[in-house]
């Protein structure tokens, strides 16, 4: 590493230190010419990352847009906004994990799933309604009813095996009758 100063080649470090929520490092150097310091930053460089989308086309990875989106899905369910963000590094770093530097947006929309899945019952749905491009009630009625069926339990709540929509619908009947009030009665 050059002095910023004098070009000279040779330097020692003098501290380093965790920087960045420990996503770098930082070294504070001295010059062994000038005696000038000068401080450098180490970071991880990632591959780009080139997501595949459902028409073929091809764009880099990007995470904002990502965010954008879970957040989006998690409006007005009382997730904070760092736990999202969580979501976002544990998707990417997955990806980022990988041989292959390309993904197809349905894998990522599948982990974002995943993660939600265990966060939010009205995210998870929001998201896949998007995602899944979802054209009618059929396909709600099919998502709560996987939730439903896989006895997953979502939000850490003790009875949400016990919320039983009355969700049948035929193809004359367009109607939905209400849900059990059980499920408004969250603990």
């Amino acid at each position: 590493m050059k002095c910023p100063f004098c070009q000279h080649p040779e330097n020692r470090v003098l501290e380093s230190r965790s920087a960045e929520a420990g996503q770098s490092i930082r070294r504070r150097r001295e010059c062994l010419k000038c005696k000038r310091r000068f401080t450098t930053y180490e970071r991880i460089e990632f591959v780009s990352i080139t997501v595949l989308k459902r028409d073929g086309r091809r764009e880099s990875f990007d995470r904002s847009k990502l965010l954008r989106g879970i957040v989006r899905a998690c409006e007005k369910t009382g997730i904070p906004q760092l736990r999202l963000e969580v979501i976002v590094d544990e998707v990417e770093s997955l990806i980022q994990q990988r041989s292959l530097r390309e993904v197809t947006s349905n894998e990522i929309g599948e982990m974002v799933l995943q993660k939600l899945k265990s966060l939010s019952e009205v995210a998870y749905v929001r998201f896949a309604s998007v995602y899944r491009k979802f054209q009618g009630i059929r396909d709600f009625v099919e998502t709560l009813d996987q939730l439903q069926n896989n006895g997953d339990k979502i939000d850490n709540q003790e009875n949400a095996a016990d919320f039983s929509p009355n969700l049948e619908q035929s193809a004359e009947d367009s109607e939905l009758q209400e849900t059990e009030p059980s499920m408004m009665a969250r603990s």
